[in-house]
């Protein structure tokens, strides 16, 4: 009994600051996840360590709480940083100077994306998580790299 209440915090202190998983859904991040559309969905390891202090780069794929529905998480890949001036793909303004202490974020399935094409540079406090991993398919195992799609390159940075 004295093991159970030692392991519970513990696991629940592994999973909320640590890492977890879980289930991507949808096509916004495809072809880099669920390639095969809505009969598969992968599995991801969240590095929940990695954005601790906020520190991400150009090309991370990161979860993050949804600006419009904070029930609910998204998965989208960082496009641009604070300071980064940003060539925008359908936002009301065709290019963006993100803001301090905000990202970037667009799913890497253009029009089928929910991402900050919709809703604008996203605050960095909304960071969930820095996706590192496809855990399930089998298939599918692999390291997630941080890149940038060529078509997402910057247009200028602040100092430039």
């Amino acid at each position: 009994c004295k093991g159970f209440f030692v392991a519970v915090p513990v696991a629940v202190t592994f999973l909320d600051r640590v890492a977890c998983v879980a289930r991507v859904e949808g096509a916004s991040m495809q072809p880099s996840l669920n390639p095969g559309g809505s009969q598969s969905s992968d599995v991801v390891l969240l590095n929940h360590w990695k954005v601790r202090n906020f520190e991400v780069q150009r090309g991370d794929i990161v979860s993050l709480v949804s600006p419009k529905n904070p029930e609910q998480k998204i998965i989208k890949r960082v496009i641009a940083l604070e300071g980064d001036i940003v060539k925008t793909i359908g936002h009301k303004n065709r290019y963006v100077k993100v803001p301090r202490g905000h990202i970037w974020v667009e799913g890497d399935h253009h029009g089928h994306s929910f991402d900050s094409n919709s809703f604008g540079p996203v605050s960095l406090g909304l960071l969930h998580a820095h996706a590192t991993h496809i855990l399930w398919p089998p298939e599918r195992w692999q390291k997630l790299e941080s890149v940038l799609p060529p078509e997402r390159l910057l247009v200028q940075r602040e100092e430039e």
